[in-house]
Formats: structure tokens, C-alpha cells, sequence
């Protein structure tokens, strides 16, 4: 960006579809000193750039023209979020239309009362109503947009008050601002899901200090702070437990039914519910960064971003408004002229024709399936950033998998205790004793098993680490060495049957560590980074839809054979960076779509250089950051949800398209012969968008099979 170049946001009402949209964005880029326009219809706010000889009243001032507000907003996205927008039924066009109802409804009785007066009457009914929309209209002619909605609806008015059509004419007008009344409802209903995903972060916390709490906006939290969570409340920012444990309900964030188990050291949501026990939290985000927050602003700005659809769609109706201008010309004056037609009737039909020109209800059908999509999969922790990936993912035909964090849980699990003397419980009290006080991810899940089985550990005394090797220290009286099988044997003999034993579970990608104690080996524990519980059924369900799955991983070979053969997916080890991002591109040379999924720095190559990059939750900030989409809550099965989100959605956006066109083929086919007039010509305008954006909106439901 330039230099005294600005950056401005703002919350717009009355956008209600998507070529309300492009007048703004039309009208905003004849101002001088505007750089950058942003329009997203679908969430309601308009970005731009500009330079010191625009502020924000001229940016109100030139949509007030138009017939929109706009309210400057602050910078954080939950506030844009919450930012207020007047209800539907408050707006300025449902009272225009209501106005209208009532003006229409008096020239009614009017014309029973005074037959005489009756043109009268409904020609001021008529101009209640199309007074304002003839103002937005010319306002917007002057700013770029000459065929407008309200431009063609304010010429078929007055033309069929013209050629004494004035009841029809005044009817019309009131049929396109319910239309409008509608098509307010239908956006504000679809844009409520972002708004309430925000508002599940409370507005207030309980802050501890010096032992008294206080209570403190949510949205003024900052890093560092210790919350107060009693059971029943709404954790409000995203934080540590430090203190207390309880269950977790995270359903409003992740959509998970059962709620989890959390205890000092375990990170929580913000949104999330403390159903039982007592918590104290340590902020770890702010609010603008937290993860409710980073979602509706990535959503936003997802939004704002178009799929090759919609750019088709936009180029399309560009030029079928002026064609369908054209159309009811020629309708109107060639059977005249040529055939000696009567003029009255064929005007008529020409006007009508005109009305079926606005192309509303074909802009919409596209960005209100798509909006509706990213907002459905934020709600479920798919976080997809624009049009053009959710497009792009129905056509991934590989999947590339990270091992360690994404098929797998990240950490190391005791898998197996074995005991060769004493039994399992004193072998893993014993090895907990040595390895209690290490922060080793190998001692961290010993300890976490020995508690998990309840089991008493001993004291250990001069415990020490022996490098490459172990650790060894005096237990309960007795010398004892926890470390390596090679390591072990030069300290104790391992028999035939147990070294077999070892063998077998080093087959299987597990590490071993053997048990010494008073000379004798009396017992291993093996450890390995689990599976996620639900990566076996998720890689099936890929291959039952045609699509190639491929592991790749940099851990050694061994392992990467166990674990591909448990989850039947195709294994690549010892690979650098560099080796996965060759992968991908040898895969993308097969004619094959390429989705590559990863948690770390090491990905960060592959992800950019896929059709689509998916950073599993919990990764790293470049992860997130060069990935096309976000498991957030990382699930491996998230991988085939977001697959059939996309092809959701582009089912959704063809059935609009085919309402769209369908609609306006029919009724402009039924107005030249004759069948309909006025009033079903601004039907099937209205009709369509309403329609179009109510089959939109059925994407809010959607659920992963």
C-alpha cells in the first residue's frame, strides 16, 4: 500500500444481494482519491483504500445516494461482528413498503368512493412508492450503473402510466418493494450466523488480582490475566487452565456433543462452557485474536474474496442486463411497425419484458451459496479462506498427509507395559519414579500413564540422564536404569523370548525402553504418537470416493511402515522439505488435483505449492498462514467434510442458476405471447432472488454425513 494511503471499513445496511454490491463498488471508484474497493453483500461491509481527500462522511454521503447507510468500523474483527445492523423489519425499505401498502390500499377505496378520481388516486399511491427508488435510480446513473433495478423499474412505471396502465403500474411498485422487504430478510438471516458465532465469546470475565476478583469487558482482556470460571459459564477469551479441572462443553465452537475433560495445562476456547468445577484461566489471546475471533475475520474476509463462478457470473450479467434492455425495445416497437401490431399492447409487453432484465436473483446465486458454505464449515471448524477454494476442493482427486500431528495426535502414548519380572504395575511405578520431573515428551507420557492407572510412585533418588542412552538413578532402595535396549543389555542380560519381543514392537514404529533393576532386566515400556481415533475411517471413506491418499513424513522408515499399514494409506519417510514438496508436484504432474494436509514449518513449502493447502488446528502460525483452508479442531475426517461442503455448495449454486435463468427464460417467453404482464414480469425478478437466497440459505444446516 502507498504511502498516505488509508484503509478504511465499514458496516453497510440495506445491501441486501449482489448488484447492490456492484453499484457501490461502481460509484465508490469514480471517487476521487478512492484506490481499493472491497464490497462483500454477503457480510455486509465494504473495505477501502484512499488517500486524505475522502473520509467517512464522504463515504456515507455517496452511499446515502444510493439508497444505503454506512457506519465506519473499528478494527477488531469480533467488533465488526457485533457491530449493530437495524433489524429487517426496521430498515428503511420496510417502510417504504408498508407506506406503499397503505397508499395503494386508500387509492383502492378511493376509486370505490370516486370512480372519477381513481387515476388520480393510484397515481399517488404509485408515486409514494417510486419516488425514493427513482432517486436511487438516477443517483446511480450518474454514478455508472445505468441499467439498475431500480432505473428499469422506474421506466416500466412510468410507461405503463403512459399508455393507461396506472392500477397495474402502482401494484408493480409495491410488488418490487416487498421483493426488496424480502430479499433484506434473506440477507440478514444469512448473515446472523457469522454475528452469533461472535456473540458466544460473554462481554463480561471475572479477573482474580491480588486474590479479589473484578469484573472486566471481554473485549479489554489481556494476555497474562488469571479468569475466575464458575460451572455453568461461558469462558470468555482463549486461555491455559492453571488451576481446577472440569468438563468443557465446546460444542458452540467445535460441534462436538460430549464434552472433554480439561485440567491444569490443557488450552481451552473462548465460547466454550465450564459445565462443572471451578477454573482458574490464564489469557493466551487477546480478544481480537482469540479463536472465535480469527475465524469470523478470516470468514469475512473470505467472503469478500470471489470463486470462478461468480467472476463468470459477474462478466455474464454485465452483459445480459443491456441484451434484455435491447429485447424489450425491439418487442415493443417491431410488431408495431412491421406488422401494423397495436401499439398499447406491444409497449406494454415491452415494459414488462424490461422488468425481466435485472439480473438480481443470477449475481446472487452464487456468493449466497458460498457465504452461506463458509459460514456453515466455520461453525463446524472448516475454515475455508474464499470462494475459489471451497470451489476448488470438489475437484482434489490426492491427498497428501503429514504423519506427526495431522494422522497422528503430535505426542507420544505408552502403548504397551511389560513386565519380565514383578509385574506391569511396579515396572511403570518404577520407571515413573526416574522419569518423574523431566519434561521429555517420552517421560511426560509415562508419567501421564501412571496416573491415568492410578499407580503409587516410589521416591527416586540422584536420578540423572546418561546421554544417548537413558536415565538412572536409586528407586526405593534399589539401583535402577530406564533406557535403550542397547543400552540395557550392557547392563543386564535380555533373553532370547524378550529380545524378540522388543523386535516385534520396534516392527510396529514403536519405541522401547527397558527397565533395569539390581542387574536384572525386569520389564520395557513401549511408546509411540497414536493414530487419531478417527484417521482409519477417514482415509477409507477418501479411497471409497476415488481420491489417492499418500503419508508423507520425515521419521524413519520403520515407522512410517507401521502406521501407514494400521491406517491403510501409502507411506513416504525420511523426507525433508524439499522431498514433500517434490512429492507434490510429481502427483500434480500425474493430472492429479492435489490437497496437502500439515501442522508444521516443514509443510509450510508443500501447503503453498498444492491445488489446495489444509493446515491441521493446533499447527503453526505458517501453517495457518500458507494454507488455503484450516482443519481447526483437527480432525483427519475434516479433510472429506470440507470435499463435500464443496460439492454441497456448487449443487446448491447450479440449482440457483437454473431458478435464475429459468425463471426469467419462461416469463420473458410468456410476456411476448401474451400470457403475463406486469406484475408476474417483476415476479420472476423478486421471486427468483428471494428463492434463490432462501436455497442459499439451507447450506447454514449443513451437517458431514
Amino acid at each position: 500500500m502507498g504511502e498516505g494511503v488509508t484503509q478504511a471499513r465499514y458496516r453497510v445496511t440495506g445491501m441486501d444481494c449482489g448488484a447492490c454490491a456492484a453499484k457501490i463498488d461502481t460509484a465508490l471508484r469514480r471517487v476521487p482519491g478512492v484506490s481499493e474497493v472491497v464490497v462483500s453483500f454477503q457480510s455486509g461491509v465494504l473495505s477501502i483504500a484512499h488517500d486524505d481527500r475522502v473520509d467517512d462522511a464522504a463515504v456515507a454521503k455517496t452511499l446515502s445516494k444510493l439508497g444505503f447507510g454506512a457506519t465506519a468500523l473499528a478494527s477488531g474483527a469480533g467488533q465488526e461482528a457485533r457491530s449493530a445492523q437495524a433489524s429487517w423489519w426496521r430498515s428503511a425499505k420496510t417502510r417504504a413498503t408498508l407506506l406503499c401498502g397503505l397508499a395503494l390500499a386508500i387509492a383502492y377505496g378511493v376509486g370505490r368512493l370516486a370512480p372519477e378520481a381513481e387515476r388520480y388516486a393510484f397515481i399517488a399511491a404509485l408515486l409514494v412508492g417510486l419516488v425514493p427508488v427513482a432517486r436511487r435510480a438516477f443517483a446511480a446513473a450518474r454514478m455508472g450503473s445505468p441499467f439498475s433495478i431500480e432505473m428499469l423499474m422506474t421506466v416500466a412505471a412510468v410507461g405503463a402510466v403512459i399508455i393507461g396502465a396506472t392500477e397495474e403500474a402502482a401494484a408493480v411498485v409495491l410488488f418490487f418493494l416487498v421483493g426488496e422487504m424480502l430479499e433484506g430478510l434473506a440477507a440478514s438471516r444469512a448473515r446472523r450466523s457469522i454475528s452469533d458465532l461472535a456473540d458466544l465469546v460473554p462481554k463480561t470475565a471475572l479477573v482474580e488480582e491480588a486474590g479479589d476478583t473484578r469484573v472486566v469487558q471481554a473485549e479489554l482482556l489481556e494476555v497474562g490475566e488469571i479468569l475466575l470460571v464458575r460451572p455453568g459459564e461461558r469462558i470468555a477469551a482463549d486461555g491455559e487452565i492453571v488451576e481446577g479441572s472440569g468438563d468443557i462443553d465446546e460444542a458452540p465452537v467445535t460441534g462436538e456433543s460430549v464434552p472433554k475433560l480439561k485440567a491444569a495445562g490443557d488450552g481451552v476456547f473462548a465460547g466454550t462452557i465450564n459445565t462443572t468445577g471451578v477454573l482458574r484461566v490464564r489469557v493466551t489471546a487477546a480478544a481480537a485474536d482469540n479463536t472465535i475471533a480469527r475465524v469470523v475475520r478470516l470468514v469475512e474476509e473470505a467472503q469478500e474474496s470471489k470463486a470462478p463462478t461468480e467472476r463468470f457470473i459477474d462478466r455474464f450479467s454485465k452483459a445480459y442486463t443491456p441484451f434484455v434492455v435491447l429485447i424489450a425495445i425491439l418487442v415493443a416497437i417491431v410488431p408495431p411497425l412491421v406488422g401494423g401490431a397495436d401499439w398499447q399492447m406491444w409497449i406494454y409487453r415491452g415494459l414488462a419484458v424490461l422488468l425481466i432484465g435485472c439480473p438480481c436473483a443470477l449475481v446472487i446465486s452464487t456468493p449466497a451459496a458460498i457465504a452461506a458454505s463458509l459460514s456453515a464449515g466455520a461453525r463446524r471448524g472448516l475454515l475455508l479462506k474464499g470462494g475459489a477454494v471451497l470451489e476448488g476442493l470438489r475437484h482434489v482427486t490426492a491427498v497428501a498427509f503429514d504423519k506427526t500431528g495431522t494422522l497422528t495426535q503430535g505426542r507420544p502414548v505408552v502403548t504397551d507395559v511389560v513386565a519380565f519380572e514383578r509385574g506391569e504395575e511396579t515396572v511403570l511405578a518404577m520407571t515413573a519414579a526416574l522419569e518423574r520431573g523431566s519434561s521429555h515428551p517420552l517421560a511426560m507420557a509415562i508419567l501421564d500413564r501412571a496416573k491415568a492407572q492410578g499407580v503409587s510412585i516410589p521416591p527416586a533418588f540422584m536420578a540423572q540422564a546418561i546421554a544417548g542412552e537413558g536415565i538412572s538413578g536409586n528407586v526405593a532402595g534399589e539401583p535402577a536404569f530406564f533406557g535403550s535396549p542397547k543400552a540395557a543389555v550392557e547392563r543386564a542380560p535380555i533373553d532370547r523370548l524378550h529380545a524378540a519381543r522388543i523386535e516385534a514392537l520396534n516392527a510396529e514404529g514403536k519405541t522401547v525402553s527397558v527397565l533395569v533393576v539390581n542387574g536384572q532386566a525386569i520389564g520395557l515400556i513401549a511408546l509411540r504418537d497414536e493414530p487419531r481415533a478417527d484417521a482409519r475411517r477417514a482415509l477409507a471413506t477418501l479411497a471409497e470416493r476415488g481420491i489417492r491418499t499418500v503419508m508423507l513424513t520425515g521419521d524413519n522408515a520403520r515407522t512410517a511402515a507401521a502406521v501407514g499399514g494400521e491406517l491403510g494409506v501409502e507411506a513416504r519417510a525420511e523426507l525433508m522439505p524439499q522431498d514433500k514438496l517434490a512429492i507434490v508436484r510429481a502427483l500434480q504432474a500425474e493430472g492429479l488435483t492435489v490437497a496437502k494436509v500439515g501442522d508444521g514449518i516443514n509443510d509450510a513449502p508443500a501447503l503453498a505449492a498444492a491445488d489446495i493447502g489444509i493446515a491441521m488446528g493446533g499447527g503453526t502460525d505458517v501453517a495457518l498462514e500458507t494454507a488455503d483452508a484450516a482443519a481447526l479442531h483437527a480432525r483427519v475426517s475434516d479433510v472429506a467434510d470440507m470435499i463435500a461442503l464443496s460439492k454441497a455448495t456448487m449443487r446448491n449454486i447450479y440449482q440457483n442458476i437454473t431458478v435464475a435463468l429459468g425463471l426469467k427464460v419462461v416469463f420473458l417467453v410468456t410476456t411476448v405471447i401474451g400470457v403475463t404482464g406486469l406484475w408476474p414480469a417483476i415476479l420472476a425478478d423478486t421471486g427468483a432472488t428471494v428463492l434463490v437466497t432462501l436455497n442459499a440459505i439451507r447450506l447454514l444446516r449443513w451437517r458431514p454425513a
